[in-house]
């Protein structure tokens, strides 16, 4: 429940603070007094659209907060919890508690805190949203919406996890028909780019491309042909000057080295240079048999030039086309192979494709029958509930069937349309109730329907806005007992304008504007003892209760207590 309500800057509101608690919480005061704003500002607080409309003249900025206290148990305090904005703190607690708040700026992005922690408004919808539930006279019409009247009969059947369940299956399906059709759908072109990779890769084949090395090889020889004659004459010149001449290096290093070795009879110390001298010819007598060797392979062949010529070209044109690279080129090959291998098997990835299509609408087909099931039996169950209440506020005669009819395909919300009908009087055919339901008979069915759910569903808070619009005396007296028999097992808000009403209330709150200058402000009183049976007198007779207003005033607050 809300413990807690701190609003600054907010429409007529400078800063206010209320204490709330258990039970009936009655908010009243005259027409115009600014009694909806609690609603809209909790309405933020639920994750509401925002509007710098709301922020206070003079001020930068509104804010809301709220401390809200979680039960020990439920889906809302274990997400909370996970996501480590509540302190699971001592299992033996009974209750956690969750602080809230949102400013909206006037200009700029606005904030929002969850649990101490930066969020969003769709964090707030998600969480909030399934603890405060609030109910206005515009909720009187989303009761006639299908589609909001499938959700009641859910949340009274308890069938969370079967709607996640059609949700997830339904999801499933989707996706599954969308790969199907675009696999069909990318039929031709998968013919048109067989077509294309099978002819590129024939240019590759033909080509034989295997060495990534090979376009190296091919322009050093490329230069060895082109420069034959050069070569050529660089090694006749060098086996000349080593080994072939008259004053070849290989004779002078070998008459130098005989001269030594003489020497070195009569002075050991030189045979170390004679050795290394006769290493030396060794070695330049090596290359120049290698000089002459590498010689006898360079030959001036046009032929050949002209094919290395054209070979580089074809490698140079393939390589451009298909990555930059031989290396490219040779990947982009073996690529191509691998997809038209898959574009081959076309019809078993069709097959493979529709036979999940097939599991995915066969599963979401359980699933919707096991919702189907399950709001069938609780139709009846919730038809019953609310027949009972309806007994109590004065429609003992109205019966409100609840009819389940089969959509023509499963959806994401299951099978089923659900229909709300009403028949307001006996011997009367029911009709839907949007066409047939006055103002007060819809606040009636509403409240029942409140008190239906009020043990089923995870609403920790019920905020009602002037729901008791267009009904008055006995039946606005059961509406407050109903109130006050809603708030044994939930806090409750009610905003209201009746006398009859307000007496039930655990706590009375009063709103009033006051004027200060050129300035308007709202207020909010918390009324006990005279002071609260002036107020119910006010509303029974006016801005000058009579003493005949007073003494009914008291005789309701009597009546209520006892």
């Amino acid at each position: 429940m809300i413990t807690l309500l701190r609003i600054s800057g907010f429409a007529l509101i400078d800063e206010l603070e209320l204490t709330l608690g258990t039970g009936l919480t009655v908010v009243t005061g005259e027409t115009g007094a600014g009694k909806s704003i609690i609603v809209d500002a909790l309405g933020l607080l639920r994750g509401g659209r925002s509007s710098a409309e709301v922020i206070r003249t003079g001020r930068d900025e509104a804010r809301v907060e709220a401390a809200i206290e979680l039960p020990a148990f439920g889906p809302v305090r274990d997400r909370l919890v996970a996501d480590g904005r509540v302190d699971d703190g001592n299992p033996r607690d009974l209750a956690s508690e969750l602080l809230v708040r949102r400013t909206v700026p006037r200009a700029g992005r606005g904030r929002v805190h969850l649990g101490g922690a930066l969020a969003t408004a769709g964090d707030l919808a998600s969480t909030i949203g399934g603890l405060i539930d609030i109910a206005s006279q515009h909720d009187q019409q989303t009761l006639t919406d299908p589609e909001n009247q499938l959700a009641i009969l859910d949340d009274f059947a308890a069938n969370g996890p079967l709607r996640s369940a059609i949700a997830e299956a339904h999801a499933a399906v989707v996706a599954a028909r969308a790969d199907v059709e675009q696999f069909e759908a990318d039929a031709r072109a998968r013919a048109e780019r067989e077509d294309f990779l099978r002819y590129q890769l024939a240019e590759i084949e033909a080509a034989g491309l295997s060495d990534p090395d090979e376009e190296g090889q091919l322009k050093a020889e490329r230069e060895r042909l082109r420069g034959a004659e050069k070569f050529q004459a660089a090694v006749a010149r060098g086996e000349d000057v080593l080994y072939a001449g008259e004053t070849a290096v290989s004779g002078q290093v070998a008459s130098v080295t005989r001269e030594l070795a003489g020497l070195a009879a009569l002075d050991p110390t030189l045979a170390p240079l004679v050795d290394r001298l006769r290493e030396a010819q060794a070695q330049i007598e090596d290359a120049a048999r290698d000089l002459v060797h590498y010689g006898q392979g360079i030959r001036s062949d046009p032929g050949r030039l002209g094919e290395v010529e054209e070979r580089l070209f074809l490698l140079g044109r393939l390589t451009r086309k298909h990555g930059g690279t031989l290396a490219d080129a040779i990947a982009r090959g073996a690529r191509m192979k691998r997809d038209l291998m898959e574009i081959g098997s076309f019809e078993e990835g069709l097959t493979a494709r529709r036979s999940a299509l097939s599991v995915a609408d066969a599963r979401a087909q359980k699933a919707a029958e096991a919702l189907s099931v399950s709001r069938r039996a609780a139709a009846g169950g919730l038809e019953r509930r609310v027949g009972e209440v309806l007994g109590d506020l004065g429609l003992g005669s109205a019966r409100l069937p609840i009819v389940v009819e089969p959509r023509e395909a499963v959806g994401p919300n299951g099978a089923d349309r659900v229909r709300f009908l009403f028949a307001p009087n006996p011997g009367e055919p029911p009709r839907p109730l949007a066409k047939i339901a006055s103002g007060g008979e819809l606040s009636r069915v509403m409240l029942a329907m409140k008190q239906a759910l009020a043990k089923s569903d995870q609403v920790a808070t019920y905020v009602f806005d002037e729901v008791d619009a267009g009904v008055g005396g006995a039946t606005a007296e059961t509406i407050g007992r109903k109130l006050k028999a809603i708030s044994l097992d939930r806090q409750v808000i009610a905003i209201t304008h009746l006398p009859q009403i307000a007496v039930f209330a655990d706590v009375h709150l009063r709103v009033r504007k006051t004027v200060e200058g050129d300035r308007t402000t709202v207020a909010i009183d918390r009324l006990d003892g005279r002071q609260r049976s002036a107020e119910i007198a006010r509303m029974l007779s006016g801005a000058t209760p009579t003493k005949q207003a007073t003494a009914h005033a008291d005789d309701l607050l009597r009546r209520a207590r006892a």
